[in-house]
């Protein structure tokens, strides 16, 4: 079991050599910092700050109005994959007036996952946008909000305009099964773009 390599004090054993980072991105209240709150095996880095009346002039809480904090920094977290490997999970703020975070968030990350929201998919377009400026590969996890529609795969990509390589699955932030196989289809697919990259 991976948490089983972590010491009682969240200490990394000595014997790990590589670290990988990821971004876990989205638009405002998609879920971000759910998700690498439920995969971290340390006490996850949270950022959280109420919300205030000027806040809320800005972010679009359609769908969300019960929502009273927003990620003013980033959500990190981290898992124990081996005794030699180690992943990273930064979560960066999905509204636009954080975007000069990004740069920095992203230098070094292998990829990103992409949450989504199918009562909100439009504002996932300028996520995956800043991805693909940036040169980061990206897969795309439809996260199922409880009130929230069910699509057929093959309408949620159209409505996405994805590639046929990007991956696109479906996941609960809050569980931490769906949540691991959402990562895992990410780390899959940015081994297969290994081998073009280096050519």
């Amino acid at each position: 079991m991976v948490s089983a390599l972590v010491s009682d004090h969240g200490h990394l054993p000595d014997t790990v050599r590589i670290s990988v980072k990821l971004l876990v991105v989205g638009h405002f209240a998609v879920g971000k910092t759910t998700f690498v709150h439920t995969l971290s095996e340390i006490r996850p880095l949270r950022t959280e700050e109420v919300m205030t009346q000027a806040g809320a002039l800005i972010d679009d809480l359609t769908g969300v109005q019960g929502k009273t904090t927003t990620t003013v920094a980033m959500d990190f977290g981290r898992l124990t994959l081996s005794d030699r490997l180690v992943m990273y999970l930064f979560g960066a703020p999905g509204q636009q007036r954080f975007i000069h975070l990004w740069n920095d968030m992203s230098r070094g990350a292998l990829g990103a996952l992409v949450l989504a929201d199918t009562r909100r998919l439009e504002q996932s377009f300028d996520v995956m946008g800043r991805l693909e400026e940036q040169g980061l590969p990206y897969a795309v996890a439809v996260n199922t909000f409880d009130n929230a529609p069910r699509y057929p795969e093959p309408e949620l990509r159209d409505a996405l305009d994805l590639l046929p390589e990007t991956p696109l699955v479906s996941c609960d932030a809050r569980d931490p099964k769906s949540s691991t196989q959402a990562l895992i289809t990410l780390v899959e697919y940015l081994q297969t773009r290994i081998p073009q990259e280096r050519a």
